[in-house]
């Protein structure tokens, strides 16, 4: 739960439970205490609730980038739910709406937050991020204004999904994709696969996925992939498959999205851009890497950063009510809350297969 606390549980007639991350493959379903309402918050009953790769990564590692878990926390940041209780100031929520909830509160004081890049914000508190508390809870409390209404056609966790759905359409804001702009996507896990879904809302022509998963590409393919090509794990490929994929592409690559973030990735990316292009780091597999920067300088290919997103759900919910963006594919697998079921959930994520998103439903 992203504001913490320690006050007594309000959730009235039955203890308030969560998914408590405890040690290394150690999940437990442990009472979870909330804070006071304040006035500008709401008390959220959770009934979606994703898996993210972090999540897993925290499991098994009990770290995720410079993020270590050093003390007992909730899990889960991808989640929609019912309001319970609005605060005294909140006026544009009410019990029973269906929300989906943007997980990071800013501190709205310093530079980044007040030029609107809240998403860099040092201060961030973001849900299951060390030792901010996640939303695999039966209830949370959260800040109204990064609570969003969802629309009658859209599902609770449809909701959910609007998380990993917003680094997709941030990365295509950044990189302007639009429809002229051909785009290769290199990923093909839940994000790579959000990335398609929203560079094909974007308007984009032409599509290509890379991946090393066959079953993975061929879900691109479904999701409407223009062109999809199988690469290796090996360094040593890149100049070979990036001409597979320019010959996929059948025109120049303007901007290339990485949902990966290895060497081999991010120097594909570099390769198969063209002179002038946009190349988007989105995946985080590598924090040190060796790639040929100088000969991407030379051809003035762009290398922009993207860290997590801003200001994108309701953008992402115009795109799930208009019909423009179907998630429900990507949704695999579901499970209760039940302590068997979630060690179950968090393990089928991690075995990877054929799973893409697996979803609780509480």
């Amino acid at each position: 739960m992203g504001k913490g606390g320690n006050a007594n549980d309000v959730s009235g007639s039955s203890e308030n439970m969560a998914a408590w991350l405890l040690g290394v493959n150690n999940l437990k379903i442990q009472p979870f205490k909330l804070p006071n309402l304040g006035p500008n918050d709401v008390r959220v009953r959770m009934k979606a609730v994703g898996i993210c790769g972090s999540d897993v990564h925290y499991l098994k590692t009990m770290s995720c980038g410079d993020y270590q878990v050093k003390e007992p926390m909730v899990i889960g940041h991808e989640c929609a739910g019912i309001i319970e209780e609005v605060g005294s100031e909140v006026t544009d929520l009410a019990p029973g709406d269906r929300v989906a909830l943007e997980p990071g509160i800013g501190c709205w004081r310093c530079n980044r937050c007040k030029e609107g890049s809240y998403n860099l914000c040092p201060d961030m508190k973001f849900f299951a991020t060390p030792p901010i508390h996640g939303s695999l809870a039966n209830q949370i409390v959260h800040p109204a204004t990064l609570c969003f209404k969802l629309p009658d056609n859209v599902s609770l966790e449809e909701g959910a999904m609007c998380e990993p759905l917003s680094v997709g359409v941030y990365g295509c804001r950044r990189t302007k994709v639009g429809a002229e702009t051909t785009v290769l996507i290199i990923g093909a896990g839940p994000i790579g696969l959000v990335t398609l879904l929203s560079a094909k809302a974007f308007g984009a022509p032409r599509i290509v996925v890379a991946d090393v998963d066959e079953h993975r590409l061929s879900v691109a393919k479904s999701l409407g992939a223009y062109d999809v090509v199988q690469v290796s794990t090996n360094k040593e490929d890149v100049a070979v498959e990036v001409e597979k994929i320019k010959k996929a592409m059948g025109k120049d690559v303007d901007v290339t999205l990485d949902c990966a973030g290895f060497d081999k990735t991010v120097s594909t990316a570099l390769g198969a851009t063209r002179n002038g292009g946009k190349v988007c780091l989105i995946g985080m597999g590598h924090c040190i890497m060796t790639v040929p920067l100088t000969p991407a300088a030379s051809r003035e290919v762009d290398v922009l950063g993207v860290f997590r997103y801003k200001n994108t759900w309701p953008q992402c919910l115009e795109f799930l009510s208009s019909g423009k963006i179907d998630v429900k594919p990507l949704i695999t697998h579901r499970f209760g809350f039940t302590e068997e079921e979630v060690v179950e959930a968090f393990e089928t994520s991690a075995r990877g297969g054929n799973a893409i998103k697996v979803m609780f439903n509480l």
